[in-house]
């Protein structure tokens, strides 16, 4: 797609949106339509149904329908992951063709197992760093998944000196959380390109797909930042450009944790919709706005440019 800035909003369709989703689509939204005062700009919205077990009949439907009533109209139709399964074989097979990635016969036990053998103890909501099992081969067992081989001692010259640690680690500038980070390697080892169930990895599936349409700039909540080290990695090794990111604040539910379908959030009422729109724009640091929905939509493009510096 020919502009000078691409955004998109990528809800996965398992259920309707709730608050903490409408916050991640008026931030994407408004930062594309901040750019395009400046450059063509795009906004795109793309249904991320990988997880087809996940999925909910008819919820794709319902948030295209809520977003609507919001006035967060995309700039052309929607994609479906569920339908671009071609795109991701070929990212795999290029990685493969590359020794890049190889197959995993390991379940989640045996990874656990492998790692207690080490000594390696995981704490409590932290990765299951996986320990390269089957990096040197399936060793008799069945394949179950596909990895992404990532580089490691073994990998190096001989007598070669590599800082493996160095190579491993990615960096990058977060619009609002700042310098960002992480040795993969050693934070999440040799990560999921193929699920075991033959099911296409998030990784993977969004990596390809921002490259393919052309996404410029991601904004998205900030339980997602983690991500993107992972996403940057497999970039690199597909040759794919890396975009700009903008990790959002979340809404959380009374407990603290992030809102979420799994911990009760409630499907995004849009009955009123400037009601719900500036309940997330307050998240965004944003100021209220009244009447009606097009008019608070352009004020808040307007706050946006001084806000977030586009």
């Amino acid at each position: 797609m020919a502009a000078g800035y691409v955004g998109r909003f990528a809800p996965s369709p398992t259920g309707p949106l709730h608050a903490g989703s409408l916050v991640a689509a008026l931030a994407s939204w408004l930062d594309a339509r901040a750019h395009a005062a400046a450059r063509r700009a795009h906004w795109l919205v793309r249904i991320e149904d990988v997880d087809t077990p996940r999925c909910v009949s008819g919820a794709t439907e319902t948030i295209l329908a809520q977003l609507a009533a919001c006035g967060l109209v995309p700039d052309a139709p929607p994609v479906r992951q569920s339908q671009r399964g071609a795109l991701y074989q070929a990212a795999l097979d290029q990685l493969a063709a590359a020794a890049l990635a190889y197959p995993c016969g390991c379940s989640r036990k045996d990874i656990e197992d492998a790692r207690q053998a080490q000594g390696l103890v995981r704490t409590r909501h932290a990765e299951l760093v996986y320990p390269g099992t089957c990096r040197s081969g399936l060793h008799g067992k069945a394949a179950r998944a596909w990895r992404l081989r990532l580089p490691d001692a073994t990998d190096a010259e001989p007598d070669a000196e590599v800082d493996v640690d160095a190579t491993s680690v990615v960096q990058w500038q977060d619009r609002r959380l700042g310098a960002q980070r992480q040795n993969v390697r050693r934070e999440v080892g040799d990560f999921v390109l193929r699920r075991a169930d033959g099911l296409w990895a998030y990784q993977l599936a969004v990596v390809v797909d921002d490259a393919a349409q052309g996404i410029t700039d991601i904004v998205r909540g900030e339980d997602l930042a983690d991500n993107t080290a992972r996403q940057i990695v497999l970039q690199r090794a597909l040759s794919l450009p890396t975009p700009r990111y903008l990790h959002t604040p979340l809404v959380l539910a009374a407990d603290g944790q992030k809102l979420s379908k799994q911990n009760g959030a409630q499907a995004l009422d849009t009955r009123d919709p400037l009601a719900a729109l500036n309940a997330a724009a307050a998240v965004l640091g944003l100021p209220p706005a009244t009447g009606a929905v097009p008019e608070a939509l352009g004020w808040w493009v307007r706050a946006w440019s001084t806000l977030y510096n586009p």
